[in-house]
């Protein structure tokens, strides 16, 4: 008997041994399996503000360098592109199935691409933030990342278009800007009136109210088509709706400060968009009082072209509610294959797209947050103009988000260059618009 039970306490503890061992074994295996990815990253990026050595990637290069700093065996290649060869050149790497690991949403853009995600080459990120992260977004951006309930991408920072005035014209011409930068259509076509003159005295017009240009692509003309609640598409993207009577009319008005009331030069709706800044901008030439930008041009007039101005708000239509146009930036990360691979990915997303950098982002590069957590470090607490903006965040409509949009665009785009030249009623151009995009609508 007690050499049984011997034999059975032997046998015990060489099973408790081996379950040691294997669980040992075990551990050792999920350590393996934790063991941090090795191995090299591929990010593209454009252009973003200089360093003293007039650097424009020496914020990302940085990052880079702390992030492998972090993470030995970790390799990051930055490619540089220009922010206007970025789209082409993605396309072609998708088509050779060359793409990178991640690659930028640009600002000017509104959302991640609808094709890429039906394509397969952008991987759904909601697994890189635990819901309580997500609620550091806003709704409003993390909307424009959003597709059939998965999240593909990281927004990384806003931007608005907003109205510039420049105060020192309208000194000069004794005009008052709408108080608080608030003002109804009426009330700035008067406005634009008044900055109307001959500065001196020759018997022709030097200074004009308002300008801006049309061009495929840009969209700082297109807040006023959608203050008598008009826009291109419908909600579901199924029908063009800039044959509406709100957006006809809005469309025709603003040609109409050109072609009826003399309040724009020949330019408005050209497609110079650098002369139409030196014309606001540049202190050897301030010939226009008002145009509309993206929130860059606030920083360009605050350094590069000092400007006396104010930011206000586009002017209010039918709706009574004012209106504009944003973007998204951010970044999207492209298929990985290997899940350690893509768990680092997301890891170096996330590193840059932090709370401090948002935050850096808002400060050196003249955006604003997509995070809460960046704007409340209030990175604008003493630039007022950017503040004003900042606060134009909330009247954000995002462009529509059509596979198609890109060709949608240039044909609404080509008929109203002919509006604003005056070839065309914007009735009559929009109901040719509407044949164009039926083909890419499918209807």
């Amino acid at each position: 008997m007690k050499k049984w039970l011997s034999l059975l306490l032997t046998a015990m503890l060489v099973i408790g041994m081996l379950a040691a061992c294997s669980k040992d074994e075990n551990a050792s295996k999920d350590g393996e399996d934790e063991k941090a990815w090795t191995g090299k990253i591929t990010i593209w990026d454009g252009p973003r503000w200089a360093d003293a050595e007039d650097n424009k990637y020496h914020w990302l290069e940085s990052k880079i360098e702390e992030f492998e700093a972090e993470h030995e065996g970790v390799e990051i290649e930055l490619v540089q592109v220009p922010w206007a060869e970025l789209p082409d050149k993605l396309g072609v790497s998708i088509a050779g199935q060359s793409w990178p690991d991640i690659a930028p949403v640009d600002i000017s853009g509104s959302a991640v691409s609808i094709e890429h995600i039906e394509q397969g080459v952008i991987e759904p990120v909601d697994e890189l933030f635990t819901k309580d992260e997500l609620t550091d977004f806003y709704d409003n951006a993390l909307d424009a990342y959003t597709f059939d309930g998965k999240l593909y991408g990281v927004p990384n920072s806003l931007t608005v278009h907003t109205m510039l005035l420049n105060l020192d014209l309208f000194e000069e011409a004794g005009v008052e800007p709408p108080a608080n930068g608030e003002w109804t259509w009426d009330e700035f076509v008067e406005t634009a009136k008044k900055l109307t003159f001959d500065r001196d005295n020759d018997g022709k017009t030097d200074v004009y109210g308002f300008s801006t240009y049309i061009l495929p692509g840009y969209y700082e003309a297109w807040p006023f088509f959608y203050i008598n609640g008009g826009s291109p598409l419908n909600e579901d993207l199924s029908k063009f709706t800039f044959t509406e009577p709100e957006a006809v009319e809005a469309i025709q008005q603003l040609a109409d400060l050109k072609l009826k009331h003399d309040a724009a030069p020949e330019t408005l709706g050209g497609q110079d968009v650098g002369g139409t800044f030196q014309a606001w901008a540049n202190e050897e030439q301030r010939t226009v009082a008002m145009q509309p930008w993206a929130t860059w041009a606030i920083s360009a007039a605050q350094t590069k072209f000092p400007t006396n101005f104010a930011v206000a708000n586009y002017p209010t239509g039918s709706t009574g509610e004012p209106v504009t146009i944003g973007g998204v930036g951010g970044w999207t990360m492209f298929h990985q294959e290997e899940a350690g691979k893509k768990k680092v990915v997301g890891e170096f997303i996330k590193y840059i797209s932090s709370t401090d950098e948002q935050y850096t982002m808002a400060t050196e590069y003249g955006i604003f947050p997509a995070r809460k957590s960046s704007a409340d470090k209030d990175p604008y607490k003493d630039n007022p103009e950017m503040k004003r903006a900042q606060e134009m965040s909330s009247q954000v409509v995002m462009l529509p988000r059509h596979p198609e949009w890109k060709k949608i665009d240039e044909a609404i785009q080509t008929e109203l260059q002919l509006v604003f030249n005056g070839e065309k009623t914007a009735e009559q151009a929009m109901k040719d618009a509407e044949k164009k995009v039926n083909e890419f609508l499918g209807e």
